[in-house]
């Protein structure tokens, strides 16, 4: 099976300094996305969550293909900072700029600064499947857990 392609715009002449997202590893499932911001932003803790602009466009030439955006591990872990909308989801037909709800989590309190060209989030590119959906009165077949409640596995 052949990896699809995705044309990527640069919106922000600036993304070619900071590079153009790419694969950091053989491993790696996503790519990162910078902070296309012309000062530092200081994002308070607990303030509501601030959009950035990550100077990307993307043509995704099928429906069976969506990208999420996803939080830094280490930025979450190290600094409280977190995606305000937790992931964000780019369908195949929106090719507006991709934008980074981003939320500062700190319980310290402390606020977060965020630089200009900062990786801030990760782009990860996924299928999409689109079964069709029949109401029923009940369902065809059962499962070994059936309607077991949330989180009743333990």
């Amino acid at each position: 099976m052949t990896d699809p392609t995705v044309e990527i715009r640069v919106l922000d002449p600036r993304v070619h300094d900071w590079g153009i997202p790419a694969y950091q590893t053989a491993g790696s499932a996503a790519v990162d996305l910078f902070a296309c911001i012309d000062a530092p932003m200081e994002i308070a803790a607990g303030a509501p969550a601030t959009l950035i602009p990550s100077g990307l466009a993307l043509f995704m030439d099928t429906d069976r293909m969506a990208a999420l955006v996803l939080p830094r591990s280490g930025s979450g872990h190290k600094k409280g900072l977190v995606l305000g909308n937790l992931v964000g989801l780019i369908d195949s037909d929106y090719t507006g700029e991709v934008k980074i709800s981003l939320w500062n989590r700190n319980p310290t309190g402390a606020p977060i600064v965020v630089e200009p060209g900062e990786r801030v989030a990760q782009m990860m590119f996924v299928p999409v499947l689109r079964p069709t959906l029949t109401v029923v009165d009940q369902f065809s077949g059962t499962t070994a857990r059936g309607a077991g409640g949330f989180g009743s596995t333990g």
